[in-house]
């Protein structure tokens, strides 16, 4: 009623410094009557119910007051000085903040009797409502240009900071309400950014952002997830829904429009910022925590919130500090947010072409001072964290695709998904960074993880044919050094084998033949590197000369062998389960592929013999691959009449066998062996009798029907790889702080020495008689040939010899 007759200029030091203080001291008096008197009210206290009616109905009067005289000034037609009504601000938000606080708290405070005073509770937050918009309002209409900014940049300042302390009360009260009072926090903070820039808590504003931001996400999956259990579809509770995946949409704008303004200043919010996008991602298809939702709503979060996140990123790119989180060595994740962690280095990989050359030199390179926070490279950090994700790249998920051949997108599996990222990356990186790029695929083709290795050599070799023809021949003369300088068997030497098989097929023919320049294969010092090689991968011309050359490099060592001081004769006698000749076997398998149709009728008999005699023998798992790779290309061999009877046995055999192995390694290649024989033989009675049993016969059917066996429920199976990846993680973890996969290059260490038992003399006479015995039963049975007199008497003086120094 007073305010009318008061100047602007006045009103401060005439009113509201004068009478704010004392409302506000009723406030807090009514406030307390109300708090003290709660846990007294009942409905068979009908005094103190009506004392505290009436308390409440002051107070919905006070706010009616407020509201009133902050309706007035906004009314005024000339801008008003923030000078002007500087307690106003203060006195009002200190209500709005206390009166929400209690009508939260109602439901505890007042028990069992709310329903007495719920309509006043009631009139009280819309009360409460109408005066914090009105007061916004007039915020809104501030000038903050007068002499005393300063003192008016410390009160707005303070103005921020308590609706920023209201935004915590009110997150989950109501949509509209928290929508706009953060809609205000930005709005004030954009429009003066200037004057403010400096004094804004920016980490507790992006903190509170990221809280909400994340609260209100965590609320659209309980409510999509509430719908696909009860297999319904509530109006109610899709417009819920909606209009909380609408909220999502709105913080998700607000952070990016605030990361945008005041990024100078978000140094310290990095590690939040960088948590808030994992924890998002982490409860997202194709996660192993991610909530079992259907796919409407899935498609709807990822349209609507999704979508308007993904700016986000591209404003930190160009921050340091974002990126030595990021890409920080050590950093301790969550299994939860390991894929998290790498779809983030993804959107990373597709935005950072884009950037200046310095922002990406920032990103590829990793630290190069001890100044500086150690970081990896981006390629680096990607290998690593795609190594973590084992559980998800197990799974059949599948992921939005790309576009295959102009038709529309198909959907892909994760691995697929980032192979394609990584591989359009490696295509824009600039050649000064490539050092880092091969850098990380060595360091990943040699590392613990196989799925991480075929990762690196997937994408090396599309680096190889995508690059010029002599990157691709540098690589390969690499590669082909390293595996030369590998200090024998090491499964180091196996991945660098299959990553040069794999390059060469990419070379160049003249390079080709550089190749064999440099490593020629007549020289024995350079045949444990070609039997990595596969000659398909030559050209006509240079793998005919090859073969001839290993070929006839081989017999050489062999007949040397053969006209050495041990002959064949001297040796015990070899059967098929000692190692060394099982290893032999598998080199001379794929030979075989290559000559078995040169080979006599008799000859092809006694491979198929062998092989059998062999799986008799239950052989380790590379030794079956072997033998099954050979199998896969006998569709091509045409079998003559008169061993057919002898072969077809043996062949029917070593598939029904290999067909009904217990390991599913081994199992699911001679699925496709088996595949790829009846595909291509023309002895079509030959498939049938591989079938020996229904079992077997059912599951080729369902191999070739691609139908999928025992299936088990999504979470049944995310769980199960919640646990496995669990397991797999910690052994490695041993195995790296053991110190195993460290040494895995280092030749081993030489066995000691130990004085021999009685038990090892006894074994060697032994062993000696038995020879001696069998050269007996020999000589019984025909005639000596003519060296054996010289050997026994040799024999003689060894013993002599053996006798004399016997103490």
């Amino acid at each position: 009623m007073f305010l009318p007759h008061i100047n602007l200029s006045e009103l401060e030091q005439t009113f509201f410094s004068k009478v704010l203080p004392k409302a506000i001291q009723l406030f807090d008096d009514l406030l307390y009557e109300l708090s003290s008197q709660a846990k007294g009210l009942t409905s068979q206290n009908r005094e103190l119910c009506k004392a505290m009616r009436n308390v409440l109905q002051t107070m919905v009067q006070l706010l009616e007051t407020l509201t009133g005289c902050v309706r007035h000034i906004c009314t005024l037609q000339e801008p008003v000085p923030l000078e002007s009504i500087r307690s106003l601000p203060s006195s009002i938000l200190y209500v709005i903040k206390n009166t929400f606080m209690h009508c939260k708290d109602s439901e505890s405070l007042y028990s069992g009797c709310l329903h007495l005073i719920s309509d006043l509770l009631q009139s009280l937050f819309k009360e409460t409502y109408s005066l914090q918009k009105q007061l916004m309002e007039l915020l809104d209409m501030i000038s903050m240009e007068s002499a005393s900014a300063e003192d008016s940049i410390v009160d707005m300042v303070s103005v921020i900071h308590t609706v920023l302390e209201i935004c915590s009360v009110i997150s989950n009260m109501d949509h509209a309400l928290h929508a706009n009072t953060w809609k205000f926090i930005i709005k004030q903070s954009l429009k003066h950014h200037s004057l403010l820039q400096s004094h804004l808590k920016h980490t507790d504003i992006l903190s509170g952002l990221c809280k909400d931001t994340l609260f209100s996400f965590h609320s659209c999956l309980q409510l999509a997830e509430q719908m696909k259990l009860s297999g319904t579809q509530e109006s109610t509770d899709y417009k819920l829904f909606q209009r909380t995946v609408k909220l999502c949409r709105f913080f998700a704008n607000s952070l990016v429009h605030y990361i945008k303004e005041f990024i100078p200043f978000l140094s310290d919010s990095c590690c939040r910022l960088h948590q808030l996008y994992l924890q998002i991602y982490s409860k997202f298809p194709p996660s192993l925590y991610a909530p079992v939702i259907s796919e409407a709503h899935r498609d709807e979060i990822a349209r609507v919130f999704l979508a308007a996140l993904d700016p986000f990123v591209h404003q930190l790119l160009p921050f340091r500090p974002f990126l030595e989180q990021v890409l920080r060595e050590k950093l301790d994740l969550s299994p939860e947010l390991h894929l998290p962690q790498c779809h983030l280095l993804v959107t990373v990989m597709d935005k950072l072409p884009s950037q200046p050359e310095d922002v990406q030199s920032l990103w590829i390179t990793g630290s190069q001072f001890s100044e500086e926070v150690p970081r990896l490279s981006l390629f680096s950090a990607f290998f690593l964290g795609f190594q973590q994700c084992s559980g998800e790249l197990s799974l059949p998920v599948c992921l939005p695709g790309v576009m295959d051949n102009g038709q529309a997108e198909v959907p892909v599996t994760l691995y697929h998904h980032l192979c394609v990222h990584l591989c359009a990356f490696i295509a824009s990186t600039p050649p000064s960074h490539f050092p880092q790029l091969e850098h990380a695929l060595l360091d990943a083709v040699l590392g613990s993880s196989m799925i991480t290795s075929l990762l690196a050599m997937d994408s090396w070799c599309f680096l190889a044919r995508y690059g010029t023809a002599e990157l691709c021949a540098h690589h390969v003369f690499v590669i082909a050094h390293l595996i030369k300088s590998c200090p024998g068997e090491c499964y180091q030497l196996s991945v660098l084998g299959v990553l040069l098989r794999r390059m060469l097929f990419l070379m160049a023919p003249d390079h080709q033949v550089e190749f064999t320049q440099k490593f020629p294969p007549k020289e024995a010092e350079n045949l444990p590197l070609w039997q990595h090689i596969s000659l398909k991968a030559l050209t006509p011309d240079v793998r005919k000369q090859v073969a001839h050359q290993l070929c006839a490099v081989g017999l050489t060592q062999c007949r040397q062998w053969l006209s050495g001081r041990c002959t064949l004769g001297e040796l015990p006698p070899m059967v098929s389960s000692q190692p060394c000749l099982q290893q032999t076997l598998c080199l001379l398998l794929p030979l075989l592929e290559f000559f078995i149709q040169k080979l006599d009728p008799q000859l092809i008999t006694q491979v198929f013999a062998m092989q059998a005699s062999l799986l008799e023998l239950d052989p380790p798992d590379h030794v079956r691959l072997a033998a099954l790779d050979l199998l896969s290309s006998m569709g091509k061999l045409f079998m003559p009449q008169e061993i057919q009877g002898q072969v077809i046995p043996k062949l029917s055999y070593l598939f029904a066998s290999l067909l009904a192995d217990k390991t599913w390694l081994i199992y699911q290649h001679a699925l496709q062996a088996f595949t790829h024989f009846a595909e291509a033989t023309m002895h079509e009675d030959v498939v049938p009798q591989c079938l020996n049993s229904e079992e077997i016969k059912n599951k080729v059917v369902c191999f070739l029907a691609k139908a999928r066996q025992g299936e088990e429920t999504e979470e049944a199976r995310a769980e199960r790889m919640k646990q496995e990846k669990a397991v797999c993680n910690a052994h490695l973890l041993k195995m790296k702080m053991d110190g195993e996969w460290g040494s895995a290059l280092e030749p081993l260490a030489k066995r000691a020495c130990h004085s021999p038992c009685e038990e090892q003399y006894k074994s060697a006479i032994d062993a000696a008689e038995s020879a001696l015995e069998a050269v007996k039963l020999l000589l019984q049975r025909g005639p000596s040939p003519a060296w054996l007199a010289v050997k026994l008497e040799a024999l003689q003086t060894a013993v002599a010899i053996l006798r004399n120094t016997v103490r």
